[in-house]
């Protein structure tokens, strides 16, 4: 609805999707092309997350550890940059550059904490992949459309269709059982897969959801308790009627300008942060300047 369309500018889902590249090529020609393996060594030890290398002071490698991937298993990549790129392309325009970015960071960091404290004591024990951020995304997606239909490639050839509170639901049966019968008892089937991480992620999408992005606040006179999401709750019939809203366009300059400050707020807080007033002012106005 703009006159001029400004500048393209990189998205904040291109960005994070380039880091994680850079830092999976860093770590191929770390390992693979020195040499010398304790150059290679070092890398690895200064940007995996590990109980060892945390309690020396390593505090960044609870975010370092998400932009690397494990060279031998190339499809452990593939298949984090293919699903952060399909979440992030619906939910980007819906939360915003800066709640997406910080959704992924709050996702990595969660889940490198929970990790932390189930493996504490095993000294031996690293973590590295990006999961943890996409289980944090599929959790705020589920919770946005929990039942728009979306088709999965199951081991990248057989199309499946499911809705997406069934796929969250079914990664949190998985990983935690994965936690309490394979990780925590330290089987050796579960090496490769940090569930930890993944519920430590899944639980900072959904405190986002929860906490930010429904902006559903406890009054103080509340008791204090915590919910279960929309979807996951039998829905309510409401017999208060629908809010009618007066919109005042005035000219057609404050009317542009209005949009314009509108549109603003839709590119840095997403769609979602529309008041009721705005987002009727947005349907009348497209009606108005279409007529123009």
């Amino acid at each position: 609805m703009r006159d001029t369309p400004g500048r393209p500018t990189t998205s904040a889902l291109t960005w994070i999707i380039c880091a994680i590249v850079a830092g999976f090529l860093l770590e191929s020609i770390a390992l693979r092309w020195f040499s010398n393996p304790s150059v290679g060594n070092a890398f690895m030890q200064g940007l995996e997350l590990s109980p060892q290398t945390f309690r020396q002071g390593f505090a960044w490698t609870l975010l370092s550890y998400g932009l690397l991937h494990d060279p031998e298993q190339f499809f452990h990549i593939l298949g984090n940059l293919l699903a952060l790129y399909f979440l992030g392309r619906e939910l980007l325009p819906l939360l915003g550059s800066r709640r997406f970015v910080g959704v992924c960071l709050a996702s990595v960091i969660l889940g490198g904490l929970v990790w932390l404290g189930c493996n504490w004591t095993h000294l031996g024990s690293q973590l590295i992949g990006a999961s943890s951020a996409v289980c944090g995304l599929l959790v705020v997606f589920a919770c946005i459309n929990p039942n728009q239909p979306v088709t999965l490639l199951l081991f990248f050839v057989l199309p499946v269709t499911l809705k997406p509170k069934y796929l969250a639901l079914g990664l949190l049966a998985f990983d935690l059982f994965g936690l309490l019968f394979l990780e925590l008892p330290g089987s050796a089937s579960s090496l490769h897969i940090a569930h930890s991480a993944h519920l430590g992620g899944m639980l900072a999408g959904w405190l986002y959801f929860r906490c930010i992005h429904q902006r559903e606040w406890k009054n103080a006179d509340d008791p204090v308790g915590i919910e279960l999401p929309q979807w996951f709750r039998k829905a309510k019939k409401s017999t208060a009627p629908a809010p009618v809203y007066k919109v005042n366009v005035g000219s057609p300059e404050t009317l542009r300008a209005e949009i314009d400050r509108i549109l603003d707020k839709i590119n840095s807080e997403g769609f979602g942060s529309l008041t009721p007033e705005e987002k009727n002012l947005l349907d009348n106005a497209k009606d108005q300047l279409s007529r123009r």
